[in-house]
């Protein structure tokens, strides 16, 4: 594996030393940057310093990635929750004006924190879009403008309000911020059917490097191009996105079969690699792999099949029974709803009631951080993994306290749409996405035990995931594939990650971003690079 940083906490824990010690900010700078807001008239209740009582509570917020709110991590020299478009404005064209770097920040999910912390340069501010959460659905035209610091949760609870026949394919976890998951591409349940959330937007507004806001016609295609699956961060501060709404069916129908050693799962494993990206589109099977403790001294491995189908029960059976039957699915495995329930339901939110299957579309609405850390890796798969590899895998996932595999399949529009469509892609010959994940609570003293542990699973899976260059998902970022050091990486040394998240795509992104940001004022660890660096 190319690790250029062998432990995320650690080097964070080394910069943050060293930042304290060589280029603490100046409170000249701070005190100027906040007059700056001042004078464009943002009320000073949006402005948070770390001398403010409720810093730390704000920072942390939106963090759902625990481990990057700990105490040896840096931290922002001020937290600015804008309420309109023009106090985005103000805060790019005041931070630019003072030398004070700028984090932008929707839903908090990066795995890395980058949204909410600098690992390579400081002083620096955190632009919270919290705040920025309208949602306008428009069921007669079938779209919606949605603000960025929405989350997905309720913008499909604002979609069901309208209509029980309109969706949108995007992710499953409602806390999710809107803004950050279009900009990486954006998955969903209903990927096979749709293609990704960035497939399905037709506006957006963004406020670039001099401060102006732009929707699609001022900013250009290319542009809109390079924020619809090219990251976020390195183009301007997204504001909205005018989404297109999709057809779902009355009636949607789910089931999770669970399936062990015993049972024969890894041969089934190995036949939903081969049929998995070629059901019919309406159908989408996950996998999910977890460790059960079985006893007080014994553990193992269970496997989920986690299917969706827009259309009825009857109908998915007769399609199992032709395209899948080893799976077993029966009438009694399904549960036939909404799509808005689906929706609870693939985000494992519970039930109020136990005595309800789903629980209440409100809870949707909810803006809740995750308890536990983690770290995650993606992969993309080309190829049936064969039988023995899978039996390794098992034996690797007993070896983590709490550890989980998600298997996402491909096909049906993902093949359709072409790479290079969007900046996403992995699209033909993708058979499934992995997702890997190791989870730990707070205070664990293991830390660098789990992130060994994902890291020597990764390594492992070279030989059977995809190659020339090994795939990996922007919105899944992962700083052990390179790092930008101060913004000034060349573009040679970026497209080591730039080419495993892009292909091909990459060298178009570095295009856009020359001609919209040469000075590279947007930037973060990841971000993309101008052709030249022009200050």
């Amino acid at each position: 594996m190319n690790s250029i940083i062998s432990s995320s906490m650690y080097i964070l824990s080394i910069l943050f030393l060293l930042s304290v010690s060589l280029t603490t900010s100046s409170p000249i700078q701070q005190t100027s940057l906040i007059q700056c807001l001042s004078q464009h008239s943002i009320p000073l209740s949006t402005i948070y310093t770390p001398n403010n009582s409720s810093f730390s509570s704000v920072l942390v917020s939106r963090a759902q990635n625990p481990r990057f709110a700990e105490p040896a991590v840096p931290k922002p020299e001020l937290i600015f929750t804008p309420l309109s478009e023009s106090h985005v404005q103000a805060a790019v064209i005041c931070s630019k004006e003072h030398g004070i770097h700028i984090r932008v920040r929707s839903g908090g999910h990066d795995f890395e924190g980058v949204s909410y912390v600098s690992i390579i340069e400081t002083p620096f501010m955190v632009l919270d879009l919290t705040y920025l959460r309208s949602i306008s659905v428009n069921i007669n035209d079938n779209s919606a403008w949605v603000q960025v610091g929405a989350t997905l949760g309720e913008l499909y609870y604002r979609i069901a309000e309208k209509s029980n026949v309109h969706g949108f394919p995007a992710g499953i976890c409602p806390t999710v911020g809107v803004g950050g998951h279009i900009t990486g591409g954006g998955y969903g349940i209903m990927l096979r059917k749709y293609g990704l959330a960035a497939d399905n937007v037709m506006d957006a507004r963004i406020v670039d490097v001099n401060g102006r806001v732009l929707d699609r016609a001022a900013m250009g295609e290319d542009l809109f191009w390079a924020i619809r699956g090219g990251g976020g961060g390195s183009f301007g501060v997204i504001l909205s996105w005018k989404i297109k709404l999709v057809a779902v069916p009355e009636t949607v129908t789910i089931f999770t079969v669970f399936k062990t050693l015993e049972q024969g799962d890894t041969k089934l494993l190995y036949r939903w690699q081969q049929v998995a990206d070629k059901l019919d589109k309406d159908l989408l099977i996950r996998v999910l792999m977890n460790v059960e403790n079985t006893s007080a001294s014994e553990r193992s491995v269970t496997t989920a099949y986690d299917g969706f189908f827009l259309g009825g029960a009857d109908r998915l059976v007769q399609l199992m029974q032709e395209s899948f039957p080893e799976l077993g699915l029966t009438r009694e495995d399904c549960i036939e709803t909404s799509w808005i329930r689906s929706a609870l339901h693939v985000s494992s939110l519970p039930p109020v009631d136990t005595s309800l299957v789903f629980a209440p579309p409100e809870l949707l609405l909810q803006r809740i951080t995750a308890p536990d850390s983690f770290e995650g890796k993606a992969d993309f798969v080309n190829e049936p993994i064969p039988e023995i590899a899978l039996e390794e895998l098992r034996k690797r996932l007993l070896e983590e306290d709490d550890p989980i595999i998600i298997w996402t399949p491909y096909g049906g529009m993902m093949s359709k749409i072409l790479e290079y469509e969007t900046p996403f892609p992995h699209r033909k010959g993708t058979i499934f996405k992995f997702h890997y994940f190791t989870y730990w609570q707070k205070g664990d003293k293991n830390v660098p035990k789990h992130m060994n542990w994902i890291r020597s699973l990764y390594d492992y899976m070279t030989p059977y995931v995809s190659k020339f260059p090994r795939g990996a998902y922007v919105n899944y970022r992962d700083l052990d594939l390179g790092i930008n050091k101060k913004g000034n990486t060349s573009v040679i040394q970026a497209s080591v990650w730039g080419a495993k998240y892009f292909k091909g795509n990459f060298q178009r992104l570095v295009k856009v971003k020359t001609e919209v940001d040469p000075g590279n004022f947007f930037r973060h660890e990841q971000s993309i690079p101008p052709l030249v660096l022009k200050r």
